[in-house]
Order: structure tokens, then sequence, then C-alpha cells
């Protein structure tokens, strides 16, 4: 049985678990599922919110507009009651739970993503420190002088991951999975440093009552977590009381979010060596306890089989990742746009726009993103690469990470956020406001199309970059759009040359994650005659053209070859590559490197 085989039997298997009657409803519900974990519609929706929020800050709305926002609502318990304007419970309550999010991608990164491994991790992480340095010298040279403004050099320093890698899905397997990873890996570090930023630099004077308050109950967290808690209800109770006492104590409260999901278990508490060898086991007496003639609601010892199932299979899951998966599509769909239509609101009524932009807020703003971030990137990535430090992603070129470097200027959320905190006068806000959209929109705009003419040029040449991971692997929530999308074309193939290098090279991956680089020739061979690997070449070459519609080649100029990688180094004369070095196999013209 081929891999294609395989996978639509498991499609098929899926599928029959679920009643005729209800596959249809199962079919939707999927649908919904897979449309709420897109970055790129995710992205979408906020860019929407903040367009709406612009278009109401300008009309005769807009009055009514604040006013609902500064609407209050709170909770009284006997004779102490908390309350706070609309606006207020977004930026402090709800933008902790994406700080909470924010903090549960950050552990995943260092407990099993791209900051595991320091070496591979540098470039991008060095490179953060670069995108944070370079905006703060040109944002001070605009506004040293002023003393009402030189305390929002921290607005222009962080990288909004949900925008910037929503733009570059759009892209989807057009560009290197190395992008993909460098980009994501620098905003994660740009959240870190922006979260310490805020933490130290953007509070109000703290009070060391309720900073002892949060030391207390930080070391219940621990315990709980030392003490193998795996249930995510207490941590989630003992939460509310951390986010209190932070929001209490001066620091911002969205800290809070973060601290939490430092304290929350990665790991599984079942011992997964046993776990299949005792599924196999339930799920064998289940099959015996089961009668089909009697209604499943009246066989008690089989629902108490399959329930103990169930429940453990959930534990599988680290709570980690049970509650990072949960609170994606409500961060993404609801929290953040949320925040983009209350925080989005740039009124130019009653001023002119020379008037807003002739502000040393504005200019430091705009030109610390638009301008600062891609220097500070691509400068302290260039170092990293000359110093061998580092080296660049697996078949990512410096006009890729031009493309990603000017991507890095995307900063609407933390940005925007940032402002908030930094100035107490309204109009230095609006300013920074205002530097913020258009820079973001310049930088997103100029970031896609600077990587879209890189991919046409590679699609010209019938180069596509198609990421699969292994069925272990596990991967962010903003990755899984493009891993699937490249999974269902690569599922087509069913050369069993070809299979056999996928594999081999998720095995040889520490991540799980590999990259097939097809590069189609004059020849449409790989350097072989074999049957195997003409029929690879037809599969993949549908592939390219598949993901490609309207693609033309120059097939004088390409030699043809295909490649798979896990970025760990060159491509073997088949493609599969590894870390040790390039191929031995020197006969061959076709090897893609």
């Amino acid at each position: 049985m081929t891999a294609s085989d395989d996978t639509t039997s498991s499609r098929s298997s899926a599928k029959s678990v679920y009643i005729d009657e209800a596959q249809v409803n199962q079919a939707r519900f999927q649908s919904i599922l897979n449309f709420t974990y897109s970055s790129t519609k995710a992205a979408a929706l906020m860019l929407i919110a903040a367009v709406l929020a612009l278009i109401v800050a300008n009309s005769g709305a807009y009055h009514e507009f604040l006013e609902f926002w500064e609407s209050s609502f709170g909770i009284i318990v006997g004779t102490a009651h908390l309350s706070l304007p609309l606006a207020e419970i977004i930026n402090d309550i709800f933008m902790a739970v994406f700080f909470l999010l924010v903090g549960l991608e950050i552990k995943y990164e260092m407990t099993a993503g791209d900051l595991v491994n320091i070496n591979q991790a540098l470039l991008p992480i060095i490179a953060a420190f670069g995108g944070v340095f370079a905006p703060i010298v040109i944002y001070s040279i605009f506004n040293i002088h002023f003393a009402d403004t030189a305390h929002g050099w921290g607005i222009p320093t962080a990288t909004d991951i949900a925008f910037a890698l929503g733009i570059l899905a759009l892209l989807g397997n057009r560009v290197p999975n190395g992008v993909r990873v460098f980009l994501s890996t620098l905003a994660v570090a740009d959240d870190i440093i922006a979260i310490l930023v805020i933490a130290l630099f953007y509070g109000q004077t703290p009070s060391f009552m309720w900073l002892g308050g949060v030391a207390l109950i930080m070391v219940v967290l621990v315990l709980m977590n030392r003490f193998h808690v795996y249930s995510l209800v207490p941590y989630l109770l003992v939460g509310v009381a951390l986010w209190y006492c932070v929001f209490m104590s001066g620091v911002h409260s969205t800290i809070a979010g973060v601290l939490l999901a430092f304290t929350i278990p990665a790991s599984s508490h079942i011992n997964l060596g046993r776990f299949s060898i005792w599924s196999r086991s339930a799920t064998e007496k289940a099959q015996k306890e089961y009668d089909p003639s009697l209604p499943v609601s009246a066989q008690e010892v089989y629902l108490k089989t399959v329930s103990s199932l169930s429940d453990v299979a959930r534990k599988v899951v680290p709570p980690a990742t049970r509650l990072e998966h949960t609170l994606y599509p409500w961060v993404y769909f609801f929290i953040l746009p949320l925040f983009a239509l209350t925080n989005a609101d740039v009124s130019l009524l009653g001023s002119s726009f020379g008037e807003l932009v002739a502000n040393p807020v504005f200019f430091g703003v705009f030109f610390g993103l638009l301008l600062g971030k891609p220097l500070g990137i691509l400068l302290f990535s260039f170092l990293v690469i000359k110093t061998k430090i580092a080296r660049l992603p697996e078949n990512t070129s410096w006009m890729h990470m031009i493309g990603a470097g000017i991507l890095g200027g995307v900063g609407f959320t933390m940005a925007i956020f940032v402002a908030n905190l930094a100035f107490p006068d309204a109009a230095h806000v609006v300013n920074a406001k205002l530097a913020i959209l258009l820079a973001s929109a310049t930088a997103g705009i100029v970031g896609f199309l600077f990587l879209a003419i890189r991919a046409r040029a590679d699609q010209k040449r019938g180069v596509a970059y198609l990421s699969t991971a292994s069925n272990a692997a596990a991967h962010q929530t903003a990755h899984s759009e493009t891993i699937e999308h490249s999974k269902e074309l690569l599922d087509k193939i069913s050369s069993p040359l070809a299979r056999q290098e996928i594999e081999a090279a998720q095995r040889d991956s520490s991540s799980g994650v590999t990259e097939v680089v097809v590069e189609l020739g004059s020849d449409q061979l790989f350097g072989t005659d074999s049957a195997d690997t003409t029929n690879e070449v037809d599969e993949l070459r549908n592939i390219v053209e598949m993901d490609a519609p309207g693609n033309t080649r120059n097939n004088a100029d390409a030699p043809g070859s295909t490649g798979v990688s896990n970025n760990k180094g060159c491509a073997s004369k088949t493609g599969a590559s590894d870390n040790k070095g390039a191929s031995d196999n020197t006969d061959s013209p076709h090897t893609h490197r």
C-alpha cells in the first residue's frame, strides 16, 4: 500500500467513526475549525476591524462610539466591587488572555520548538535584538530633545506576529519554510523583549505589598506544577487571583498572563510508552463489551470502558498545548479584532493630516518601524552570518531575508498597546497610532510584494517549497495551515522513492518538519533513468502546477532537481538533506543546493 493509499484509508476510517446522518454536520464543524485556525483569515479580520474603527472615528458617530467604550462594567462581592470602562476591560483583562497565549507560544518554542536548539535559534534571536535596537535609536533621534515624548521609545520595537505571519501565509508554499520559521521565532523573541519592556518601563510606581502577593501566588503555581497538577481549572482559578494582584501592584496587568503561562505544565502525566499498549487493550475490551442489539445508553460496562479511554486519551495532550489550542481562535478571532476596533480609532476631525504628522512622535514611530526594524534585523543577521555564529536557514536567500525584515516592521497590536501606556497626552497617542497604522500597512504591502516577486521568479523556474510534518511531530497553531496544505499535496505522491526520501528526512529532523523543494528541468529527471524517478518527477511536477496555476518555466535554464530538506544542510544527489555536509555523489548535475 502506498502512502497516498494509507492517507485515503485513514480518512475513510475517520469518516466511518460517525454515523451517516452526522457526517455532513461533522464536515461543516471541521470547516469552521479550519477557518478559526487560519492565520490569514485572522489577520484579515483584524484589518477589517481596524479599517472600521478608522471609518467610525472620522464620522459623525465617533462621539457615541467613544461613549460606548467608556461605559463601565464591574462585579460586586459583598462590600467590595471592581468597576472598569469597557475599553479598559479589553486592554487590561482580554489582552491578559492574549498575553497568556503569547506566553504559551513562547513556552512551546522553548520546550519543543525553534528555541530548543540554541544554535538554530541564534540567528532570529540576535536579529530580534537588532530589530529592537535600531528603532529605539531612530525614535530617539527625533525625540531626544522633547521630554514629553522621549518616553515613547518602546513603541516601534515589537513585531505583530499575527499580521506578519498572516501576510506571509498569503504566499503559501511559494516561500521556504526557513523564512516562516525565522520570522515567527524573531516575533516570539520580539514579544519576550516587549514584555520585559512593558514590565520594567511602562508600569506605575509599584506597590510592594501587592508584588509580595504576586510572588506568593507564583510560589503556589510553581508548587502545583512541581506536584504534577495537570488539570487546567486550578491554574486558571489561581490565575485570576494572580491577575488581580498584578493589576493592583502597578505593573501592567497583562504580565499576569505571561507569568501564568510559564507555570502551566508542557508535558503529559501519561506514560506514553505504556499508553499505546493500554489503549489497544482498552479498545479491544470495548469491542468485546459492545452489544449492537442494545441502546448505547443501556450498556453501562461498555460506557465505563470508553469513558476511561476517552479521559486518558485527552490527558495525553499536555495542559499547555490544550489551552493554547483552545485560546487560539478566541484570541485571534475575537480579542485581537476587538482590540483593533477600540484602539485603531485615529480621528482626523478638527485637525489636518499635516498637523498630525508634523510631530516628532509620528516621525520616530513611523521611521522606527518602517526603516529601523528591517535595518536592525538585517544588519544583525548579516553580522551573525559573516562571523559564522549561524547560517541562513535552508533554501533561504538574502532576498528572502530582506522580505522577512521588512515584514518585521508590521507592529500593529503590541505597538498600539505600548503607545497607550507611554503617553498621558491623548494627542501623542493619536500621533503614535497614525504612525503605527501607516508604517505597518506600508511594511506589510512592501514586504509582501518583495517576497511575491522573489516567489514569482522561483515559480518561473518551476520551484515550489512544500513543508510537511511527520505524524508524530507537533507544530505551532500558527504554522498548521501551511503544513496541512502541503501535506494534502504531498499525500498525492505514490512513488516509493519520493515517499522514502520524505520519511527519511522527517526522521533525521529534530522537529519532524521537512521541506520538499522541487525544481524541474528540461530532461525532467533527477539524474537517473529509473521508472520510479520519472514517475516521481511527473507527480512532483503536477504538485508544482497545482500549487502555482498559470506557472511558466524556462526549462532551458533550470536544471531538473528535487530536494527534501530538514533545515540541517545541503541536499544530496537524491535530495535528502542532513547535517553531514554536501553529498559525495558528484556525478549528478541535478543536485539542488
